[in-house]
């Protein structure tokens, strides 16, 4: 029926069971008896990456549609019950992936388990025309309120296309064109719900306050009886070469609040000790006000307001090391991209020093420990792992992978790859604003976004590129 983890180093000797009904469906099971609560966590092996030319935007629009009823759960009803029970709910659509979650009172377990398997065996018998094109609609104005219409806001969008060359299943973001989100039918709809919403197609995770036998009798109550489906085409290739061989630049001119650079560098694959080593480089050269790009370009030369460099972990193609610095005054970016490529080549040739990679590893080693202490967080690492890796157990060790990590592999990647000629360049340059906004406005909004960065900017070890359903 299943086995048990052993309990790891770094893992806080946490435990994780695994099962597998006869339609496919993978279960993992985490007891954890500190609070009265439980979370489930749902991953579809699906997500933009998937998605053909002319119908992108399909995997997230269907994170929104699975908030619209189903057979047995009318309009908003999934909201209200779980919200009725005091529990808590969302759902995310990243390039690799789709995720529902709740987390619920111990007590409303039951609940949560039977909405997720309704929505999942009869979906399609409450989808017509008018929850698409309500949700259509929703998405659409998704895309204009945090893309179209913030300042920096196609960024991401922007250096994930020059990053991935046309045609590869990673050059468009999860959000979608407004093109193809108004082209896309009811039909098309029904066709990929069918294809990748199948047990046989997912990962369901239950971590914390839970009865093992009884949770199982549930799931297998809930969900046994859902039909597999073996219709699911292959994800088209995603490799590349490490290095992109040039650098690709674009000038960006927009109302923005300030001057800023924004660069993508191609780096390992997740699920590697490069990666990692990746990881880890970026956090001592742009993670947090500790970092040598912040000190550099903030606290010393005051040439910016803002830097840093971020981790988008991708398993199907090169991860992305996500560069972010916002100018300070009138400050020119070629005297700030001098300054980075000075402190990148720097960095590539001497590596970390020692204090700097204690600092680094006990940074990543508390995020991730953070993110295992929560029922809800374990539960989607659990599933990311056995989603993306094929075995959940390897979230209960990736601590110890991260504290294995030398400073001599950390100099090799940042010599590799965060070249100039392996990075994708934004650099936008303001414009006049447009009739009818305020000074005061416009100020207000290069505070903020000085601050903020971009949406999609990543910070280590996160899932930036995903949309949220509420």
């Amino acid at each position: 029926m299943g086995h048990t983890a052993t309990a790891q180093a770094g893992s806080g000797s946490l435990t994780a069971t695994e099962h597998r009904l006869s339609n496919g469906l993978r279960v993992v099971l985490s007891e954890d008896h500190l609070t009265p609560v439980a979370a489930v966590c749902l991953w579809y092996d699906v997500g933009s990456r998937h998605e053909v030319k002319g119908r992108t935007g399909l995997a997230h629009l269907f994170e929104h549609l699975m908030f619209q009823g189903s057979g047995q759960v009318k309009g908003n009803g999934h909201f209200e019950l779980v919200q009725g029970a005091g529990g808590s709910l969302n759902g995310t659509t990243s390039f690799e992936r789709t995720n529902y979650f709740e987390t619920m009172p111990t007590h409303q377990l039951e609940l949560a388990l039977w909405l997720e398997a309704d929505r999942m065996g009869s979906l399609l018998a409450a989808l017509d025309e008018e929850s698409m094109e309500n949700q259509r609609d929703v998405v659409k104005n998704e895309r204009r309120q945090r893309y179209d219409n913030v300042p920096y806001g196609t960024a991401f969008e922007k250096l994930t296309a020059l990053s991935y060359p046309a045609g590869h299943p990673y050059h468009h973001t999860p959000i979608g064109s407004m093109a193809d989100l108004d082209a896309a039918t009811l039909e098309d709809a029904r066709a990929f719900f069918r294809t990748y919403y199948a047990p046989n197609n997912a990962v369901l995770s239950v971590v914390g306050d839970i009865d093992p036998e009884q949770t199982l009798a549930w799931i297998e109550k809930y969900f046994g009886s859902i039909p597999s489906h073996d219709g699911k085409p292959e994800p088209r290739d995603g490799s590349l070469p490490g290095i992109i061989g040039e650098e690709l630049r674009e000038l960006v001119e927009e109302e923005v609040p300030a001057r800023a650079l924004m660069a993508a560098y191609r780096l390992p694959e997740d699920g590697t000790r490069a990666s990692d080593a990746a990881d880890l480089a970026l956090t001592v050269l742009g993670g947090g006000e500790s970092s040598r790009l912040y000190n550099r370009l903030v606290r010393r030369d005051r040439t910016a307001v803002a830097a840093g460099f971020g981790l988008l972990r991708l398993t199907g193609a090169p991860s992305l090391g996500w560069l972010d610095v916002k100018t300070s005054g009138d400050v020119e970016v070629p005297v700030i991209e001098a300054a980075i490529d000075e402190e990148l080549a720097r960095f590539a040739e001497e590596g970390p020093t020692a204090e700097e990679m204690e600092r680094a590893q006990a940074q990543l080693e508390r995020e991730w420990l953070d993110r295992l202490s929560t029922v809800a967080g374990r539960a989607d690492e659990l599933c990311r792992y056995a989603v993306l890796f094929g075995d959940p157990q390897l979230a209960l060790t990736a601590v110890g992978r991260i504290l294995d990590v030398t400073a001599e592999d950390v100099r090799e990647v940042a010599k590799a790859r965060l070249r100039p000629d392996n990075r994708a360049v934004l650099v936008y340059e303001p414009v006049a604003p447009g009739a009818g906004e305020s000074e005061e406005a416009a100020a207000a909004g290069t505070e903020e976004a000085a601050a903020a960065g971009t949406e999609e900017a990543a910070a280590a070890g996160t899932d930036e590129n995903e949309e949220t359903a509420k």
